[in-house]
């Protein structure tokens, strides 16, 4: 010190030091010279006592002095206050006494118990511990009788009288409290039953009527479906034992137990109606971490059980630990309440587990010490002299256990031998007998006196161990894991019966069956360990449980427990029993394995996140209490008590790993963790990361079947599988015979040996020696789920061959048979048959279906079984495939499969469904393009399977590809479909794009016309860049357009200018815009209404299937807005409508829609428009848009455009967009896909667009929903949960107020709007206000928003590209035209300097998105399937008369131009050195004739119409295929059938999916007026009331041509109950408000609604009081009387041929519309009527005609109409004397609304006067009348 503190310099001093210190400790000398300053530095110490014996150098006496003063201070102080060392106290902790300190520095205690001995033997030590006292009740506590619960408890605790003590304490938190627990009980205190109680009280909260509010209740209705409660057992035998209890007790309530383990799955039904569910912590790992396959199970888990939660401290506790921590973090992110209850043995360190398991220390934590035992323990620790491991100490140990179990004998105890190994069971069976005969003491284990032996031997006979059936008669009994069962079951019987004396056993019995003994000894200490290969200390846990059996509470007061062991371990066992050590986490040894399941589930993206997710486990709550156990210093604990770095440390080395392997990405500059798949996949199948290793480095795409199985008997999950000598003499004969047909390596390894097993199980070998045949099954497990996985592997890898070799060794290793047996082994056939099979070469299952049975019979010399072979045969589940390719362009070319099963179903066979992987593989590099898995289902058998993709073509193409369906169970069960390229000829893309040309952008003023100045200037001063580049030929030119541009650059003023130059240039014509959808179409009216036509003086009217105005109002409109379909209905009779001659521009939007499947009416109508032109001589201009297209230049040479042709690349947008395809993994199932992508949405959001809009499209309505609750939930894991409201509290609470529907409240509550169509319009166009005010951030919508309103957003997700089709009952691809819209509304042209599309899809669709979306995508016309639809329409139009006018007509389609260009596309075969040429044209002519033939003949066969004579209700139209069925719809249909009068059973039988059951259901709910189970019900009730108005008018139509009187009023009968709500059968009157359906009895009441409307005011007050209406009612029902019509009818103008009806309205209409009073129908309906001209005796109509109210009538006056009817008199000459006929004026919407005036005499035909045409014939006329008048028709 003196040296340091001396002031020479520094290299004097190192010299002075290295002399003293020596040479050997230079660094230390340097260290001191460095650190001088400190060393010197005073110390805190010395700086508060100035005299301090350190602080400075002192005299001898001086040193003296002061420690005497030091002395006497240090004697005289007061003394400390007394340290409270319990630590802190908590409530539930119940010891029998606490003695302050009992455990020393090391934290072991001081001494045993008082009472023990230790005893001192020649072979042996022994220490007896002796029972505690059992422990009484607390002073003022009572036990809980049962009778005192409520009904539930008493119920299931049947038989009990009270609870017993420690259940007593627990029942107030758990039957009361939804607290987690963590209960600490020595075994047999009762745990199962205080978990009962939690399970109780989580069924109580989903039972009506609860039972906490009405305890005496004791009739109970479970609500099943909102519960699930697991229950995680650590063995198999003890879930069965606990499935067993909890499932016996609870049946009375319904609720359904099962068991979840390896040995038993359930299929997703079953677990869907299971509400508890006892597993095993793997099990429910593999479960919880298909992050989303079983969702819906997870989900709605309320309660987790865990039982013996000390396993934590076993090398299986880091599953509990990923188990809980998952379910933790599901908790704080979903907000969800799971419960988590912990059952533990008794622990020391009780409270870090309580920590773990998230328990309240004051409230949930309870510990009960060994008072509680049941039957106190007298415990024995014996240590056998002789060192561990040699002859003498074993022999020691057998004779040492001898003598115990001879000394219980004689106290008449029955006793449990446990010894640690299987084999081990029987050896000492034996050794206890062998030594009973040598010390003649073998009557003391003699069975044959007990009354049950006799039925004892008969039970045995039964039993396949041997063994058993040898000891059982000398009254010893065995019972391991490996034996059956049954035998199992049997040993536990006959023991519990006191039949055999003693029982030999490993640990399993102690864990998995409640079997007490009065004594336990446990011989041996050491335990085989599979995973370390070597010999361990038998765990305390597995000791403390083994002692647990110990005493059976009705027979005796103690248990005793032995464990005999050798003498350097006694001390061990005895402090670790006796003391207990507190239990330690394993978690760090899995911790890379279980990083790889997290984030494969995503819940786990990046460092941060990972570090937080590892503050959940029990790891970290034990690095905290005891950092140097996990080699933690306490400096670091100090400087960083939550572990951070630490935690940070072990994340980024495991992840490290991770990579290393390939399994996830692992970015280290951001900390990004992304899973890959084949992570994914290691996940799934829980394969361990080591063996991934392997794999990666030895797969190989053409590896062979020995390949594989050397690298499965390389993976690391056999690492354990060790090669014992004993059995080596067994694996070589198993190897040289012939079960190991692949080639094995000659060795002793263990690999070998696991490969030579493996071999042998397939082959079906017999295994005789016992631990191999163990062995063989854990291998034989392992080895199908590793296999899957390498399958999984090869195909994302792309191999088609290694694909098809893995998959069959998966199969043969689940069937136990080689791929190269034959494939017919799989089904129960006699050996000799099999054999015969075998011995001949060539017999496959094709040849064999050629053979008649007899043939077969002969072939395997037995004609029964050739019978029986030839059903199997048909049974055997082989697909044929049929293909259809069509190039897209040079790259891409679609594939359409037409799979077709080739067998008989048979559900012994089959089940439910068989499921196939199909894949396309190139013929020479056998590279897999495209994959999918197939699944069959049982009802949809004989549908039509399609499947639809593309594929990549490279250069130079393979001659041909394969198709391969490969069965995913049978053997031999696959498909080869080769499809040849031959006559493949790849269409050019001639991609022309126009560039952008760099012009000054035009002002406004260009336009020239102020009006129109003024009305743009608001909006913009300058057009932009594109805007301008296609001015003058817009405005200024006549020329025919096509522009390609990309949404969002401004396609819509540009054809306004194209309308302008319409209106200056051709005054008075019309213009058309036709857009392909409903939205569209409303947008564009609402926009051009508010901005446009009022300006301008111009009329508009909107023409869709909603809204169709009357002729007049079409015929005054200058812009007509309509859809194809509509467009196309009015344009068929343009002959007989001049106002389709009238239209001079034609703009079609959207134009690329042509491939779509609404393409043909679009292709239809530009192609008349073209004709009509052609034929009118006046020239129609037409403009198309789109979004720019691949094959633009032939649409636009289809539209007749030459200079005005635009073909924008993608680029050309007002704002730059970047786009992002991230490619999903294949999850099976639709919504588990959607569920995976929530998270990723949530991070794009925060990465991209933190706080500017975000709109979020999906697939369906409940995706909305479902969607916008995930988002929310990842917004609850926040800093700030609210982060996407941008509004005040109180514009929200406002805001709220005005939403109807609750999902929706809840979501804007977060800041996210929903939007879809089955929201009510208020609804939706709040969300849209919101948004587009920035007040929410965040908008979920359907599809439908990307073309109906254009809101843009900063970044758009397109989460997924499928939508659900109810038509194929399946997924369907989106529209590539789908995609593009929703991208288009990424980027906001004010705002933003670049917009972002994130695109999220299945990884297989993920190269399609990526090529185009960029380059366009080349449009096709699809009118060649829909051809004779349209020829029908053409004809009847009579434009088409004769086959030549066809052709013609085909010539101006599109589809025309695309046959010569594509031909493969259309089916056309031509070989590639044809293209091109005269014979390919007139190839292409022959075709077109040929489909020309075939769509007539098919049309003149259907005749057009087919209709019932008895007017049925039809909703078997084909307007109704199209109705949506969505996901699990079938079962709310089957729910509403029940409720209605006519059930769907009565309807063709067709199955509750089938949309036209659903369209029938609808119509029905609507008439009987029921409320519908869920909002998108409503949206298709409206379609569906639309279209049936559409069809009952066509079928009047139909019905009339055929004259049935009696069905045309049926199906008008039926019209009125549509618009009017109610049953034909019901009152008339009930349409009204208040009144009833049925007619009440009283007098004077009127029977119909004209009888009502014909009332004077007297009767009309006395009809009110018969139906006993409210005040409130009565105005109501006043309001609607007034409605109803009185109406005046006139015939007048009779002629032989016509007659005129007038119909006066005597009441005026209410409103100026002349709407009906319909309030149930959805849309308003105008008042119409039908005049029907009849003879109602011979049931025949003559002629029918609508009629309506003539437009101009004022309000006021008396509205009328007027009808002529025309019919044809008969022949001249033969007419009849006096025609009576009736005529009949119907309501088309008030319920039964008829006059009749009866007998209309019609005046003779005088023959003379009027000469009839020669070709005039009396249908025609007919017709006529039937057609006049109907401009207004639907």
């Amino acid at each position: 010190m003196a040296l340091l503190a001396s002031d020479s310099v520094e290299e004097e001093l190192q010299s002075t030091l290295t002399d003293i210190i020596g040479f050997d400790d230079l660094d230390f000398v340097t260290d001191l010279i460095s650190h001088r300053r400190e060393i010197t530095a005073p110390s805190p110490f010395a700086a508060n006592q100035d005299d301090s014996i350190f602080g400075k150098l002192q005299t001898k006496r001086q040193r003296e002095e002061t420690l005497r003063q030091r002395d006497y201070e240090h004697k005289n102080a007061t003394l400390g206050p007394s340290l409270n060392r319990d630590g802190p106290q908590y409530p539930h902790v119940y010891k029998a006494h606490s003695a302050g300190n009992l455990l020393d520095h090391r934290g072991q205690k001081y001494g045993l118990p008082a009472g023990s001995e230790r005893k001192e033997h020649a072979r042996y030590e022994e220490y007896i511990i002796p029972a505690a006292k059992v422990g009484t009740l607390g002073a003022g506590r009572q036990l809980v009788k049962i009778s005192e619960m409520d009904g539930l408890c008493r119920k299931t605790f049947k038989g009990y009288k009270t609870l017993n003590r420690m259940q007593s304490l627990v029942y107030p938190v758990a039957y009361q409290s939804s607290e987690n627990m963590l209960i600490c009980a020595p075994t047999g205190a009762g745990k199962t039953d205080a978990a009962m109680l939690t399970v109780l009280h989580a069924i109580g909260q989903n039972t009506s009527p609860n039972p906490a509010e009405q305890p005496e209740a004791s009739d109970f209705v479970v609500n099943t479906e909102d519960f699930k409660i697991v229950y995680i057992a650590p063995m198999k035998a003890l879930a069965a034992e606990i499935t067993q209890k909890l499932g016996s007790r609870l049946a009375w309530l319904g609720v359904q137990v099962r068991e979840l383990t390896g040995d038993m799955h359930l299929t997703k039904k079953e677990i869907v109606q299971t509400q508890i569910i006892v597993t095993t912590p793997e099990k429910w790992d593999v479960v919880t971490r298909k992050g989303t396959g079983d969702t819906e199970l997870v989900q709605k888990v309320r309660l987790l059980i865990i039982d013996e939660v000390h396993m934590l401290h076993d090398d299986r506790g880091s599953v509990l630990e990923s188990l809980v921590a998952r379910t933790e973090r599901q908790v704080e992110s979903t907000q969800s309440l799971i419960r988590i209850v912990g059952l533990s043995a008794t622990l020391p360190n009780y409270v870090d587990v309580a920590d773990f398991l998230k328990v309240n220390r004051h409230a949930g934590l309870f510990y009960f010490d060994a008072s509680f035992r049941p039957v106190p323990l007298e415990q024995h620790f014996i240590g056998v002299k002789g060192k561990a491991g040699t002859k003498t100490s074993r022999d020691n140990i057998d004779t040492t256990a001898f003598e115990k179990v001879r000394e219980m004998l004689e106290q008449d105890h029955q006793v449990m031998v446990f010894v640690h190994s299987r084999k081990d069971t029987q050896n000492t069976a034996k050794m206890l007998y062998e030594k009973a005969i040598e010390q003649v003491c073998v009557d003391l284990f003699d069975p044959t006196s007990h009354p049950m032996y006799e039925a004892a031997i008969k039970d045995l006979k039964q039993s396949k161990g041997k063994e058993l059936r040898e000891l059982l008669p000398k009254g010893i009994g065995i019972h391991h894991a490996g034996m059956a069962r049954s035998d199992r079951n049997l040993m536990e019987k006959l023991f519990g019966n006191g039949v055999l004396k003693v029982l030999c056993c490993t640990a399993t019995l102690a864990w998995g069956v409640n079997l007490p003994a009065a004594a336990v000894v446990i011989k041996g200490t050491q335990v085989y360990s599979a995973q370390e290969g070597k010999f361990i200390d038998l765990g305390i846990l597995d000791v403390l449980q083994i002692f647990g059996r110990a005493g059976r509470p009705q027979f005796e007061d103690t248990g005793i427990g032995m464990i005999c062991t050798t003498h350097d371990k006694v001390q061990h066992y005895l402090t670790a029993v006796t003391a207990q050590v507190p239990i330690e986490s394993k978690f760090s040894k899995h911790l890379v394995d279980n990083l790889n399941a997290e984030i494969g589930l995503g819940t786990v993206t990046s460092v941060p996140e990972a570090v937080t997710w590892l503050g959940y486990s029990y790891l970290f709550v034990r690095m905290q209490r005891n950092p140097l156990t996990y080699g933690i210093d306490w400096a670091e604990i100090r400087d960083d008590p939550t572990l951070v770095q630490r935690r940070r440390l072990l994340i980024i080395q495991a992840a490290r790993t991770l990579q290393q392997n390939q399994m996830i990405i692992f970015n280290e500059t951001t900390e990004e963790l992304r899973s890959k798949d084949i992570g994914r996949i290691a996940s799934q199948y829980y394969i361990l990361h080591t063996s991934i290793e392997i794999f990666n480095t030895m797969m190989r795409p053409q590896a062979t079947e020995a390949d594989v199985l050397k690298m499965i008997a390389m993976s690391g999950e056999f690492d354990n599988v060790q090669s014992r000598d004993t059995e080596s003499k067994e694996l070589s004969k198993l190897r040289d015979e012939q079960f190991s047909p692949c080639e094995v390596e000659k060795g002793e390894s263990s690999q070998t040996k696991t490969n030579i097993l493996l071999q042998s199980y397939i082959s079906r070998a017999y295994i005789e020696d016992f631990a191999l045949a163990n062995d063989s099954n854990y291998i034989a497990q392992q080895s199908a789920r590793i296999c899957r996985a390498l399958f999984m592997i090869a195909l994302n890898r792309r191999w088609g061959h290694q694909c098809l070799v893995l998959l069959s060794m998966c199969k043969s290793i689940e069937k136990r048979l080689w791929a190269f047996q034959h494939p017919l082994q799989q089904f129960d056939l006699p050996k000799p048959v099999l054999n015969q099979l075998e011995s001949k070469d060539s017999v496959t299952i094709e040849t064999l279906r050629d053979m008649e049975p007899a043939e077969i019979g002969s072939l395997v010399h037995n004609f029964a079984a050739g019978k029986n072979i030839s059903k199997i045969l048909d049974n055997f589940p082989t697909i044929s495939i049929d293909s259809e390719i069509a190039p897209l362009n040079r790259d891409v070319l679609r594939i359409k499969l037409y799979l077709t099963p080739d067998f008989r179903w048979n559900d012994r066979h089959h089940g439910t469904s068989e499921s196939y992987w199909i894949w396309v593989e190139n013929s020479e590099t056998s590279e897999i393009y495209h994959h999918e898995f197939f699944i069959l289902n049982r009802r949809k058998l004989y549908d039509d399977h399609e499947l639809n993709f593309t594929i990549p073509l490279s250069d130079p193409l393979p001659t041909q590809i394969y198709v391969r369906a490969v069965s995913d169970r049978w053997l031999g069960a696959e498909t080869v479909h080769p499809i040849s390229f031959q006559h493949l000829i790849r269409p050019d893309t001639e991609s022309v794009y126009t560039d952008l040309l760099n012009l000054q952008p035009l002002p406004v003023t260009a336009l020239k016309n102020p009006g129109l100045e003024e009305i743009y200037g608001q909006r913009f001063q300058f057009f932009n860049p594109m805007q301008t580049q296609l001015f003058h030929c817009l405005y200024h030119s006549p020329a025919n357009v096509f522009l390609g541009s990309p949404t969002g650059s401004g396609k819509t003023i540009a054809c306004e200018l194209a309308m302008w130059w319409a209106f200056r240039e051709k005054p008075g014509s019309k213009v058309v815009y036709i857009a392909p959808m409903k939205a569209l179409v409303r947008e564009r009216v609402k926009d051009w209404s508010a901005r446009i036509t009022r300006q301008m003086g111009l009329k508009l009217v909107e023409l869709t299937g909603d809204n169709t105005p009357d002729t007049r109002t079409i015929r005054d409109a200058d812009i007509i807005v309509t859809t194809p379909e509509k467009w196309d209905g009015i344009s068929r009779g343009w002959q007989s409508r001049g106002y389709v001659k009238q239209v001079s521009l034609v703009i079609i939007d959207e134009i690329h829609l042509l491939g779509g499947d609404r393409g043909p009416i679009l292709e239809i109508i530009v192609s008349r428009m073209n004709y009509i032109a052609a034929q009118s001589k006046n020239s129609v201009r037409l403009m198309g848009m789109s979004t720019a297209c691949a094959n633009a230049m032939d649409l636009g040479n289809w539209l007749g455009v030459k200079e005005g042709f635009f073909n924008f690349r993608h680029s050309v947008r007002p704002v730059p967009l970047e786009t992002f395809i991230d490619g999903f993994p294949e999850v099976r199932g639709f919504c588990p896909l959607m569920q995976s992508m929530n998270r990723p949405t949530f991070l794009a959001i925060k990465t991209h667009s933190p706080d500017k809009p975000v709109i979020v499209f999906v697939a369906s309505r409940r995706q909305t929903r479902l969607t916008a609750k995930d988002l929310i939930n990842f917004c609850g894991m926040e800093d700030n949960p609210r982060r996407f409201v941008k509004m005040s509290e109180d514009d929200l609470q406002l805001n709220l107020s005005r939403v109807k529907d609750d999902a929706l409240k809840e979501a804007l509550s977060f800041g996210i709007g929903l939007h879809h169509a089955g929201l009510v319009e208020s609804d939706r166009s709040l969300s849209e206000e919101l948004f587009a005010n920035n007040k929410i951030q965040i908008l979920v919508a359907t599809s439908t928003l990307a073309w109906g309103v254009n809101l843009p957003a900063h970044l758009v997700v397109v989460k997924g590209t499928q939508y659900f089709d109810a038509k194929i009952e399946g997924y369907k691809d989106m529209d590539l035209t789908d995609v593009l819209q929703m991208m288009g509304r990424a980027g906001r042209p004010q705002f933003d300097t670049s917009g972002i599309a994130r695109i999220f899809t299945q990884d297989s669709k993920k190269a399609f998105y990526k090529h185009f979306l960029h380059t366009g995508f080349p449009v096709e016309s699809s009118l060649h399937n829909v051809l004779d639809n349209h020829l029908g329409a053409e004809v009847s139009a009579e434009t088409i008369t004769t086959k030549q006018d066809a052709l013609d007509y085909l010539t101006w389609t599109f589809f025309f131009r695309r046959l010569h260009k594509n031909p493969s596309y259309y089916g056309l075969e031509i070989s590639a050195e044809e293209h091109n040429t005269i014979a390919a044209q007139q190839m292409a002519n022959d075709y077109m004739i040929e489909m020309v033939d075939k769509s007539l003949g098919e049309l003149a066969e259907s005749q057009c119409l087919t209709m019932y004579p008895n007017g049925d209700v039809d909703s078997t139209a084909l307007e109704y295929d199209e109705l949506p069925v969505r996901h699990n719809e079938d079962l709310i249909n089957a729910e509403l059938s029940k409720n209605l009068p006519i059930p769907a059973s009565s309807f063709d039988g067709l199955p509750m999916w089938d949309p036209h059951v659903k369209a029938f259901l609808l119509l029905q709910a609507h008439m009987s007026r029921i409320d519908l189970p869920i909002t998108d019900y409503v949206g298709d009730q409206t379609s569906v009331l639309d279209q049936a108005i559409r069809i009952i008018q066509a079928s009047i139509d139909v019905i009339t041509e055929m004259g049935f009187l009696s069905s045309c009023m049926q199906m008008i009968t039926l019209l009125q109950c549509i618009k009017s709500a109610r049953w034909p059968t019901d009152y008339p009157l009930s349409i009204l408000p208040g009144v009833p359906t049925t007619q009440p009895e009283e007098a004077g009441v009127p029977s119909s609604l004209q009888a009502l409307a014909d009332q004077s005011e007297n009767e009309y007050q006395s009809t009110i009081r018969a139906f006993g209406l409210s005040s409130a009612q009565t105005q109501k029902f006043n309001k609607a009387a007034t409605y109803l019509p009185i109406l005046k009818i006139d015939v007048k103008d009779i002629t032989p041929f016509s007659l005129t009806i007038t119909i006066e309205r005597q009441n005026p209409l209410l409103d100026k519309e002349g709407k009906m009073y319909a309030p149930r129908f959805p849309k308003s309906q105008t008042e119409g009527y039908f005049a029907i001209l009849c003879n109602e005796g011979k049931d025949e109509i003559i002629a029918i005609k609508r009629v309506s109210w003539n437009s101009n009538t004022n309000m006021r006056g008396k509205p009328s109409a007027r009808a002529s009817m025309k019919f044809a008199s008969d022949e001249p000459g033969r007419a009849e004397q006096g025609r009576k006929f009736d005529v009949w004026i119907v309501s088309d919407g008030y319920l039964g609304l008829i006059h009749k005036i009866q007998g209309v005499e019609i005046p003779d035909v005088v023959p003379e006067v009027v000469t009839l045409p020669a070709e005039y014939d009396g249908k025609k006329a007919e017709k006529g009348a039937a057609k006049n008048g109907q401009g207004s028709r639907v």
